[in-house]
């Protein structure tokens, strides 16, 4: 369950007041708290939001938090979901009531936001070497004894720079080595050797504690199934090398840490060929896109496509513009862009059409979005399809990272259009 301090934020956010700073909103929600517009459970369609606007599927999201719950008790695995893709403490607070350890973060601001909303424990995937970030961590550390915090470490110089800026600091800072995904791969350790270099500097630094191994297996080069298993593997006999050696003497759980969205299949798989090591292991799961799914780029790469019996996960974001323009019998224009939807990866597919004569809904037959400009699609239309000025157009998105991230407040809908709930974000 959230924490108490978890529980006061989002209380803090559901008395926020609605204004201009909300996209979509209802104009004559001004000066309400979200709170309030929230109880009054207005229709998507005719409660007074405005065009584009960015929905959540109510049914969608919680069937996601269930499944990741469930697949992650099956396996064993403890679960801190990577909090960059909704950056939504909302969201974080179900990620926990449905089990998960803590949440991920990759940037000193990602933690400022957690802890101001009560997130007792982060794992930062990422190297953390920015002085005045880690002064502002060592007080946290500092205030509030109950704060768990871990970090990746990647090189001797990054760990000199941590010990200088944490000296005085009144607790250790936990560390990773984090063990690179192959020569071309992001950050992390090349070698097993230059993890024993780091892993040696850690031990000299009295600010800091080895307390595990991690890494990305979605940066191993060409990635194939039999490639991320080999990485894989080899971050598990880095873990019980450290451990033979007698490096994690300090602590008492071992952190094992690996798991984007795309083959999280093989770290389960992995993991569960851990070797008995000298204390408890925390094998953590960070997968964080299956909290929204997507209609593009994870619907192609989820695991679940490969393991069907364990589930599969709902595409739970839709974008609803209005269409402003039908110049030709090829051509519309709908009031959505750059500004609105993910366009990093896929462009977004048109699904439905809501009709502005009666409300009716149909499949958006005929209908493909070619491009974007900042505030317009480009759609190209048969000569049979059914479209008109005023039409509202429902569209599937890709990449859920660049579409949480342009929302500040996002309604949650149940299917009939009842919006429940707004899922506050903090980019």
């Amino acid at each position: 369950m959230p924490a108490d301090d978890t529980v006061e934020g989002l209380d803090r956010l559901d008395r926020e007041t609605v204004d201009h700073r909300f996209k979509a909103l209802p104009p004559d929600a001004e000066g309400l708290t979200v709170g309030e517009l929230a109880a009054q459970r207005r229709n998507l369609f005719t409660g007074g939001f405005t065009t584009p606007v960015l929905a959540l599927s109510a049914e969608s999201l919680e069937h996601n938090l269930a499944l990741l719950e469930t697949y992650a008790e099956r396996h064993g695995l403890a679960f801190a979901p990577h909090g960059k893709t909704s950056m939504s403490p909302q969201l974080f607070a179900r990620q926990l009531e449905r089990g998960a350890w803590g949440i991920t973060a990759a940037v000193p601001h990602q933690l400022r936001v957690y802890r101001a909303h009560g997130i007792r424990r982060v794992f930062l995937a990422n190297e953390l070497v920015d002085a005045v970030a880690l002064r502002w961590l060592a007080g946290e550390l500092e205030r509030d004894p109950d704060f768990r915090f871990i970090c990746y470490v990647d090189s001797v110089r990054g760990v000199q720079l941590m010990d200088e800026a944490l000296r005085g600091a009144a607790r250790p800072v936990d560390v990773v080595v984090e063990l690179g995904a192959g020569e071309c791969a992001r950050t992390g350790a090349r070698s097993e050797a230059d993890c024993t270099a780091v892993a040696d500097a850690v031990a000299d630094a009295a600010t800091l504690r080895l307390v595990g191994v991690a890494g990305y297996e979605g940066e191993v080069p060409d990635a194939t199934p039999e490639r991320v298993r080999a990485w894989l593997h080899r971050l598990v006999s880095l873990a019980a090398s450290f451990d033979k050696d007698g490096r994690f003497a300090d602590t008492g759980e071992i952190v094992v840490s690996a798991g984007g969205s795309a083959w999280f299949d093989s770290v389960a798989e992995v993991f569960a060929e851990l070797p008995e090591l000298s204390r408890p292991v925390l094998k953590l799961l960070r997968s964080g896109a299956y909290v929204s799914h997507d209609d593009g780029h994870y619907r192609h790469l989820t695991p679940f496509n490969r393991v069907p019996d364990e589930g599969a996960l709902e595409p739970a974001f839709r974008l609803w513009a209005q269409v402003v323009s039908r110049p030709t019998g090829q051509q519309a224009f709908a009031n959505a862009g750059k500004r609105d939807a993910a366009y990093d990866l896929d462009l977004p597919e048109a699904q439905v059409v809501r009709d502005a004569r009666d409300g009716s809904v149909r499949p958006a037959a005929g209908i493909t979005v070619t491009g974007l400009s900042d505030q317009h699609a480009w759609l190209r239309t048969d000569e049979d399809a059914d479209l008109e000025v005023g039409d509202w157009v429902g569209m599937g998105l890709s990449h859920p990272c660049t579409s949480f991230d342009k929302w500040q407040l996002i309604p949650v809908v149940e299917a009939d259009g009842t919006v429940t709930d707004y899922v506050r974000t903090f980019f």
